[in-house]
């Protein structure tokens, strides 16, 4: 079970690197805005229905992989969604990545494989009680608001697409834990107890929200600047989510010390990712 969670969950990351690459193009051929005035003049490019194309397999994959393994080793998968949107968008536009990029993914890779080898994330639960849910809820919800917030009384291009790429990171999470339960539900009590229950409701409005925030995060600034704190983010909230909960456990004593140096390397990697993508080659047409 655990191992077609991998599987799906590492398709979800191409898949998701894939949509966001070609928003990303989409997002460079329109004028400044934001809401629905951005969303409107992106459904009119064809990059940006692909984007949104990967983002729905994405989506799909996603669903699969919660099924089938916790919350806690499914989303930090998708950090792999940066290697990816990253030798997918070299191509995409006209790109080669330098030697060092491929450095950074190596060390991304083994990072994470260190890390989640480490901690094994287990967990069979896909439901919480309402007593968990409402401060996940408010924390959460608290922290996209101030985000938002902080981006929007900002200057820098800089600090906007971070902070917007982090409120994007905790809606994604948020989305994955409410997905989780209802599909849950779904595989427990069929279509009827899924399409009545909250938490299907709430994925699908935190799923939205955090695709506008992305947009925004896109718009704002560089991907340099969005994806880490899109990907790093989303890992590091799931797996509170997982923990505090659905109640998923990792292991603790001395897997903390190769858990760090996971998490060390995971950090290097994407810090060497960020600085690689000014020097991008171009190639020949």
């Amino acid at each position: 079970m655990l191992v077609l969670a991998v599987v799906f969950a590492v398709l979800g990351a191409a898949s998701n690197a894939a949509g966001t690459a070609f928003q990303r193009k989409a997002a460079a051929t329109v004028t400044r805005g934001g809401g629905l005035r951005l969303l409107r003049a992106l459904a009119r490019r064809p990059a940006w229905i692909a984007g949104i194309a990967g983002v729905i397999g994405a989506a799909l994959f996603q669903a699969l992989a919660l099924t089938f393994g916790p919350l806690a080793l499914v989303q930090p998968l998708f950090i792999l969604e940066l290697p990816f949107a990253l030798l997918i968008a070299a191509p995409l536009l006209h790109r080669r990545l330098p030697a060092v990029g491929w450095y950074g993914v190596a060390t991304v890779v083994l990072g994470l494989a260190l890390l989640l080898g480490s901690a094994a994330p287990t967990g069979s639960t896909s439901q919480a009680p309402m007593d968990r849910w409402i401060p996940a809820l408010a924390v959460c919800l608290g922290l996209i608001g101030a985000a938002v917030l902080a981006a929007a009384r900002s200057d820098s291009s800089l600090f906007r697409a971070t902070s917007l790429g982090t409120a994007a990171a905790i809606g994604n999470a948020l989305t994955a834990a409410l997905l989780k339960s209802a599909t849950g539900t779904f595989s427990d009590h069929g279509l009827t107890a899924f399409l009545t229950t909250w938490q299907t409701y709430g994925f699908a409005l935190t799923g939205i929200a955090a695709v506008l925030l992305l947009e925004n995060a896109l718009q704002a600034g560089s991907l340099a600047a969005s994806q880490p704190a899109l990907t790093i983010g989303d890992a590091t909230v799931s797996l509170l989510l997982g923990v505090t909960l659905l109640g998923e456990t990792i292991r603790t004593g001395w897997f903390v010390i190769p858990e760090l140096a996971g998490v060390a390397m995971i950090v290097a990697g994407v810090l060497t990712l960020t600085r690689a993508v000014p020097h991008i080659r171009a190639t020949a047409d």
